[in-house]
């Protein structure tokens, strides 16, 4: 699949925010606005203080909020405000007609894999809640990549199968890319190089979702995998670590795989361009980017 170049914005510029899943905390999220505000033009969706249960509103208030930002060509960047779940939820009815660069993390995974199942790019990188807490490193990357500027190479810890490979960056949450499988928001990851995340999954429920992946056929011609943080995921009082699941569970695909990227949950949140081709040097321990949104 060909992925097509992306909007980009410049300091000044204006970007919108969106909550198109749940509910935020107020204090974080101004926290985050205060920093953007400080280079771009925010506006902020007037749905996104809204609450609905576990929501941020209902389903069609946060569907037409994420619709008009998204059709709206003086917005050329949409940031999610936070995660937490409902995204998914609004795939059906809503209409993707023209690119927009998007932001976030976590359940926002569901709205990056319909972006790339369109053939378009996407930011994984923090949401608005997060940006208080991120270190300058983490917000220059940021401004860097939604600029069109180049970035450099990610590190990660671990090499779970050695190898070297090229391929277009696809994922995120591994909970959101499980569910998934098997609609049709979910792209082809033919020779992808498969990122993924995740916070709160003991170590058996990771288990089942990468199961759940394999079973589904998902991963026969997965290029590479590289694994950001796992954060909250130990079961307590166990002799083995989350770590050691998804070593052998990653491990066994036999592609190249990496993991230990401070990409996800973690104290530290790196974005990266999701559909752009990026080469994994496992044995290296390298994450080399060759193209940006543009």
């Amino acid at each position: 699949m060909a992925f097509s170049s992306m909007p980009l914005i410049a300091p000044g510029g204006r970007l919108s925010i969106v909550a198109a899943s749940g509910p935020f905390d107020r204090e974080k999220f101004d926290q985050g606005l205060e920093l953007l505000r400080g280079r771009y033009d925010v506006v902020v969706a007037p749905e996104a203080f809204d609450t609905f249960r576990y929501l941020a509103g209902r389903d069609e208030r946060r569907r037409a909020s994420l619709q008009r930002s998204l059709d709206d060509r003086e917005l050329p960047v949409v940031m999610a405000a936070r995660g937490g779940y409902g995204a998914m939820r609004l795939l059906t009815d809503l209409r993707l007609d023209r690119p927009a660069t998007l932001v976030g993390f976590s359940d926002v995974t569901a709205l990056h894999l319909a972006f790339q199942a369109r053939g378009w790019r996407s930011v994984h990188g923090p949401v608005v809640t997060q940006l208080g807490t991120q270190p300058s490193a983490v917000l220059t990357r940021l401004f860097d990549l939604l600029e069109g500027k180049p970035v450099g190479p990610l590190l990660g810890a671990d090499t779970l199968h050695p190898g070297l490979v090229e391929g277009p960056l696809i994922g995120g949450n591994l909970a959101l890319v499980a569910s998934l499988v098997g609609t049709r928001f979910m792209p082809p990851l033919d020779g992808a190089v498969l990122l993924l995340e995740d916070i709160g999954e003991r170590p058996y429920r990771l288990d089942r979702l990468w199961t759940q992946l394999v079973l589904s056929g998902a991963l026969e011609r997965v290029a590479g995998v590289v694994l950001g943080e796992f954060t909250d995921c130990e079961e307590k009082d166990a002799t083995f670590t989350s770590a050691e699941v998804l070593r052998d569970l990653v491990g066994g695909l036999g592609v190249p795989a990496l993991a230990g990227l401070h990409i996800g949950h973690g104290a530290v949140n790196q974005p990266v361009t999701l559909g752009a081709r990026v080469r994994l040097d496992a044995t290296a321990k390298r994450l080399e980017f060759l193209e940006g949104l543009a």
